[in-house]
């Protein structure tokens, strides 16, 4: 079992940065994978970025150099910092993880950008 609890969002001008944060009740060494993924209201749930426990990450091409994903191995966290915000980022951000076989959800933390 792999408890996630988010944190971080807010309400943000467009312009602006936010760092999330995703905090996990295991070792981050014993998951496989940490993802952040967002659901904006009437879409789909999409990816966003990635981090294996090797520190390879990935993130979804329309995302490449305004958001980064990092890890703090010593407080089992993961982060997604968010650069030069748009309105559409405006989501609810979730956070993922797979270790075993299994998928793991965290509750998700609202993210608002105003124009």
């Amino acid at each position: 079992q792999v408890q996630l609890v988010e944190s971080g969002g807010g309400l943000v001008q467009a312009g602006g940065s936010l760092r999330l944060s995703c905090a996990a009740s295991r070792s981050i060494f014993e998951i496989s994978y940490m993802a952040w993924f967002r659901q904006a209201p009437g879409k789909q749930r999409e990816f966003v970025a990635s981090i294996t426990n090797g520190d390879n990450t990935n993130y979804a091409d329309s995302l490449k150099g305004r958001f980064t994903i990092s890890r703090d191995n010593a407080k089992n966290t993961v982060y997604l910092q968010m650069n030069s915000l748009k309105p559409e980022d405006t989501a609810v951000y979730y956070c993922a993880a797979g270790r075993l076989g299994k998928d793991y959800w965290g509750q998700g933390t609202q993210v608002t950008v105003s124009s």
